[in-house]
């Protein structure tokens, strides 16, 4: 079964001036035009290529990678704008359509716009929607704390950044887990934190600790030497600013790391800051 707006590994079936056409299975054949084929095929050859419609509405193949498949979310820049809809730039000679039903609000030419890209049952072909909410938590996620996830980051706010978690539900990373500032529009790998009971996801963008604790442990002791007095005025009551400032790490990471030293007795936890216990 040929998916469309996906990636196939098809059998090249016979070759044409034009191109080659591919198996697609049930008697049809799609394709692959001439300019997308880097080496010489032969019959019974297989390639992976991308399948969508083109203008004429015929299945055709290409070697050329969009930035996003169907079922996926993606930061795409509108080319052109007409009486349909808007039309993005999704990697494709052929540029993927946005119905003006399905912008928030009104695409302009230059503009990025986070959409998700999906196959219109009725009409068979590959669109995109701005309207992205009733794409992500339409199931309940099935995830435990600790799993590592695909997370695209779409927005700031005042807490944090809001992400979509492997093109399907809401996530959260908090500022206060955070030891540096996100992009927005990049997708990073993070990890379960926490499934709340309305289907939305709080992340993290480290995992287990992985040493990374004490790592910073030894980078206080070794700041605190640094001072004359064996005294840093930071502590449990510092601002998240202050600490990510002096160490590049969130609050969380950096009250874990203090504990750690005082359970070690290495450190003294004061109400004015941290200080050395061998001073």
């Amino acid at each position: 079964m040929i998916r469309i707006g996906k990636y196939n590994t098809l059998k090249v079936v016979k070759l044409v001036d034009f191109g080659v056409y591919l198996d697609g299975g049930e008697g049809q054949e799609i394709l692959l035009p001439a300019k997308y084929i880097s080496s010489p095929l032969e019959p019974g050859d297989e390639i992976k290529v991308f399948i969508y419609r083109d203008s004429e509405e015929r299945l055709i193949a290409t070697t050329e990678h969009p930035y996003a498949e169907v079922g996926e979310f993606a930061f795409l820049q509108v080319c052109a704008v007409n009486r349909i809809g808007a039309f993005l730039d999704w990697g494709l000679t052929k540029q993927l359509l946005v119905p003006f039903g399905e912008q928030r609000v009104k695409m302009h030419e230059g503009m990025v716009c986070l959409v998700y890209v999906y196959l219109d049952h009725v009409t068979k072909r590959i669109v995109a929607s701005a309207k992205i909410e009733k794409f992500l938590g339409n199931q309940y996620p099935d995830y435990k704390v600790g799993d590592k996830v695909r997370a695209l980051v779409y927005k700031h706010t005042d807490i944090g950044y809001k992400v979509i978690v492997d093109n399907a539900f809401h996530g959260m990373i908090y500022e206060s887990d955070l030891y540096a500032p996100l992009v927005v529009e990049e997708v990073i790998t993070a990890y379960v934190k926490n499934v709340r009971e309305d289907g939305k996801i709080d992340l993290l963008v480290n995992g287990a600790n992985d040493g990374r604790i004490e790592q910073l442990a030894d980078k206080i002791i070794g700041r605190l030497r640094e001072e004359p007095d064996g005294f840093l005025p930071l502590g449990d009551g510092s601002s998240p600013e202050a600490i990510r400032e002096t160490f590049s790490c969130s609050k969380k990471d950096f009250k874990k790391a203090i504990g750690f030293l005082y359970k070690k007795h290495a450190l003294l936890i004061t109400p004015g800051g941290l200080r050395l216990t061998d001073r």
